[in-house]
């Protein structure tokens, strides 16, 4: 008896082991959840409305959770990416159309990651922005040649790494200055305040659910897992593996998010200055002190280098999934920060820079969504991993609120009551 006991007590470690060494693609995508976008963001909802936006960032994390989710389970049980999949069902005018919008919706990404990055060493070591934004795309070239040279594994793994720094520098002040319990508690209560919290919202919403994580998602996983439709039963092994890595990434990006918004609630409400990152970077320092001014930054800056690394690779599979055309990452890289050096470069205020960059990713949101509803749900193609019901109302009900946001948005700017 002893013996069979230990036998199954080695077994369930083996079957740990096993499951923690396929997580990795879901924290890769994760990052894209908590870009300086997300800073931005959810600063100046805490700092100008205090919890009111709890539940926004509530709501789009658990949405975030169900598409990123339904886009790796794509990637694994079809061994192509939604890019792939969509240039193989769109005619060449249509293709040609959804890579441009998905393509605006990248570069409006990498503009968020490199301003962000760029003010990160601005805080850091008072370089001009344009210099900064420079260094930032010269050092995620550097973490490119990692993923080309080293694989995905070692890229995946750098990325956790940073994403461990993000997740200190953006909680270590709320060890300080903790956030009201009941503020919070009252923040989940689903509600507004005039149009700036619902465009707050609507960035908030795509900062946080991101359409170019979406496309890589399918590609990361399908290119991690490559033997995973070897069986039925190891593809089911790992479909349920693929479901823990995104619960587990995207619930870590999720408190980081959260404790953003609550660190600016608790800390930077009604202080001068905070509707940018460097006046909210100013008011945590006066309020916690240089040591916590200096970890958020470091946090700024690990959170800019590693989401433009993986914007960048995202560029890439929506380009090569769609148009079937291949352009080494470097280069891709090289073209792609200048746009945002430009804007650096023009003295654009980076802060509202990086906020209208989330409106815009808001939009390109169902135009990753539906496609992707409509593919995990399609039963020829996904067979018995077709999307349950309750998976497909979830999915369904995000595109709806999101598109209703959108439009709310669009009425409030064009009336000017926004």
């Amino acid at each position: 008896m002893l013996d069979v006991a230990s036998t199954r007590t080695t077994g369930r470690r083996g079957d740990k082991s096993r499951l923690l060494y396929l997580l990795g693609p879901a924290f890769v995508a994760a990052i894209a959840y908590v870009d300086p976008g997300n800073v931005a963001a959810n600063l100046t909802s805490g700092a100008k409305f205090g919890y009111l936006l709890v539940w926004v960032l509530v709501a789009a994390n658990l949405m975030a959770m169900v598409v990123q989710y339904q886009s790796a389970k794509l990637g694994v049980v079809t061994g192509k990416s939604l890019p792939e999949l969509l240039g193989e069902r769109l005619g060449t005018s249509s293709r040609r159309l959804f890579w441009a919008q998905a393509e605006v919706v990248a570069i409006a990404t990498d503009v968020a990651e490199v301003v962000g990055g760029a003010i990160a060493l601005n805080l850091l070591f008072g370089l001009p922005l344009p210099v900064a934004g420079l260094i930032v795309g010269v050092v995620s070239m550097v973490m490119l040649a990692v993923q080309n040279a080293r694989g995905q594994r070692r890229f995946e793994s750098l990325i956790m790494f940073l994403l461990l720094i993000i997740t200190v520098g953006f909680l270590a002040g709320l060890v300080l200055s903790p956030p009201d319990p009941a503020g919070v508690v009252g923040g989940l209560a689903p509600r507004f305040q005039g149009g700036e919290s619902i465009l707050l919202a609507a960035g908030m919403l795509g900062a946080t659910v991101m359409p170019h994580a979406i496309y890589l998602h399918s590609a990361l996983a399908r290119d991690r897992h490559t033997t995973a439709r070897s069986t039925p039963q190891y593809l089911a092994h790992i479909v349920k593996a693929t479901r823990w890595d995104v619960v587990i990434a995207l619930a870590v990006a999720g408190v980081v998010n959260l404790g953003m918004l609550l660190l600016a609630a608790s800390t930077l409400a009604g202080a001068a200055g905070t509707g940018s990152i460097e006046g909210a970077h100013a008011a945590i320092v006066a309020a916690l002190g240089p040591t916590i001014g200096v970890v958020f930054a470091v946090g700024l800056l690990a959170s800019g280098l590693a989401s433009t690394s993986v914007g960048c690779y995202a560029g890439a599979t929506i380009m090569s999934g769609l148009l079937k055309v291949r352009i080494p990452l470097l280069a891709r890289r090289a073209v792609s920060l200048i746009p945002a050096l430009l804007l650096l470069g023009a003295g654009v205020d980076p802060t509202w820079a990086l906020i209208i960059s989330q409106v815009v990713l808001s939009f390109g949101i169902p135009l990753a969504l539906v496609p992707l509803l409509r593919l995990t749900s399609d039963k020829a193609l996904m067979g018995v991993h077709r999307d349950g019901l309750p998976l497909r109302i979830a999915a369904l009900a995000s595109v709806v609120l999101i598109i209703a946001l959108n439009a709310v948005l669009l009425w409030l700017t064009f009336t000017g009551t926004a």
